[in-house]
């Protein structure tokens, strides 16, 4: 690519968390256990990607416990993201339609118990540990939201990306914005900030204006700086769910036009969220127990996830490129869904002479 990342507005601090390192080594337990990450291939780059690095950025003040809740959070959806954007399943909406409901069951608690013997996808199980560390303690009203939040995420990427890719569909700029925030499982990594602050915000803050314009602000930063980043990688893999390539696409801009047409937007969504904040902060002084805390939250959630896309190779275009095909790293116990069976070739004909002279 010839056109260069442009400079991404965002006026917050720095910061990583202190227990970085033992997130790292909970991780590579964790996703052993699980069956998540297990063959060579996949191990060396899920430990490239540096997810203990990303989940620091981001929840800079996490304690040890809340920091490897929440990277375990990450790498599911990075996982289950991967097998969707990069593998032949996103291409698939039916064959991951069983997996899909097996989560579901998990998150309503309809879920039943494996039998013996049974094959459990990896990210089933998984999702049932996760479940069951994250909300037994959380309000109901919480857990309402963050379920709707999971099941959107899961439901948008295996029904809408899958049908467009497979039907050869470009979503219109406005379309995919607003589906991007639930392909992104941007909410409900956003959400997971009341759980490490341990707060927890009424109802009516959550549908006050005011937090519904910072919380979107911040959600689209996050999704389209990561589009920006990961642009010339998913034009390798063909993706067209993707910011800057649909600006390309819509408004017949260049690549370098389109990045910097995306910055510009960038811009302005943080300048929705420090306007958005202000007027929160003044208007409720007596909720800023929960406010600043939260605000903070994805204060961090924006400048972490430029940070960390800015040094991970995971979305370096030769970080794919190395693999003949995406199904070399990826694994397919993660879903439990085996690759499609291919037509064999027909066998050459054995009765035919080579040619002679």
């Amino acid at each position: 690519m010839d056109s260069e990342l442009p400079d991404i507005y965002c006026p917050f601090p720095q910061r990583t968390n202190p227990h970085v390192a033992h997130t790292r080594a909970h991780l590579d337990v964790w996703t052993r256990q699980t069956g998540l990450v297990h063959r060579e291939s996949a191990r060396k780059r899920f430990e490239q990607a540096d997810f203990g690095s990303f989940v620091g950025m981001v929840h800079p003040t996490a304690d040890e416990e809340h920091l490897d809740l929440v990277a375990d959070w990450f790498v599911w959806l990075f996982l289950v993201d991967d097998q969707l954007d990069d593998g032949h399943l996103g291409r698939s909406p039916e064959r991951v339609r069983d997996v899909v409901d097996r989560m579901r069951a998990v998150v309503d608690g309809s879920a039943p118990e494996p039998q013996p013997g049974e094959e459990v996808p990896a990210a089933v199980t998984a999702l049932a540990d996760l479940w069951k560390r994250t909300t037994p303690n959380a309000a109901p009203h919480w857990r309402t939201r963050f379920a709707w939040h999971l099941v959107s995420y899961l439901t948008t990427a295996t029904t809408w990306e899958t049908r467009n890719r497979a039907e050869g569909v470009v979503p219109s700029e406005e379309t995919y914005i607003a589906k991007r925030r639930h392909t992104g499982a941007i909410h409900v990594c956003m959400d997971l900030i009341e759980i490490v602050a341990g707060i927890e915000a009424p109802e009516s803050i959550h549908n006050d204006p005011r937090f519904i314009t910072a919380l979107e602000a911040a959600c689209n930063h996050v999704c389209w700086a990561n589009d920006v980043y990961s642009f010339e990688k998913e034009q390798v893999l063909g993706e067209i769910h993707n910011l800057v390539h649909l600006v390309r696409h819509h408004r017949g801009l260049g690549e370098q036009q389109a990045l910097d047409h995306v910055a510009e937007r960038l811009a302005t969504e943080t300048e929705r969220f420090l306007t958005a904040e202000d007027e929160l902060l003044e208007l409720y002084p007596e909720l800023s127990g929960l406010l600043v805390p939260y605000l903070d939250g994805m204060r961090s959630w924006m400048r972490g996830n430029l940070d960390w896309s800015r040094r991970t190779p995971r979305y370096n275009p030769a970080d794919v490129a190395q693999y003949e095909e995406p199904e070399e790293y990826l694994e397919e116990a993660v879903l439990g869904v085996p690759p499609a069976r291919k037509e064999a070739a027909p066998a050459p004909c054995a009765a035919k002479a080579p040619p002679t002279g």
